[in-house]
């Protein structure tokens, strides 16, 4: 099912999410994705594609500010999410933007942990 590509994708994406509390791996339309409380915040569309859950207005924002990392497919376009190439987005924007998505999904106890500062 995975690729070596999209392992290697996966592997990066977990890593980042470290230090976000509750994120589960699962899976969305037959795909590998982080979730928070069963809410998807990112999948893996392909090997070298990811979709970010983001309000239209974060979404909009991010196209025009970063179209060489940010775009959308005409089957995303109303929907709130965005489209992200991997390749170019570096590890320290990825890590801010799957932040973001998680705070809006994540409940109060999880974002409550965050907020407080690292734990242990």
């Amino acid at each position: 099912m995975a690729n070596d590509e999209t392992e290697t994708l996966l592997a990066r994406l977990q890593r980042l999410a470290a230090g976000l509390p509750g994120v589960e791996t699962g899976t969305s339309y037959g795909t590998p994705a982080l979730k928070v409380a069963g809410k998807l915040f990112l999948r893996i569309k392909d090997a070298g594609t990811l979709v970010l859950m983001a309000p239209m207005d974060e979404k909009e924002r991010l196209i025009e500010m970063a179209p060489e990392i940010y775009h959308e497919t005409d089957h995303y376009k109303g929907w709130p999410a965005l489209l992200l190439r991997a390749a170019v987005i570096d590890d320290g924007e990825l890590q801010q933007r799957m932040a973001e998505a998680w705070r809006r999904k994540a409940p109060a106890r999880l974002r409550k942990l965050v907020a407080d500062g690292p734990t242990g």
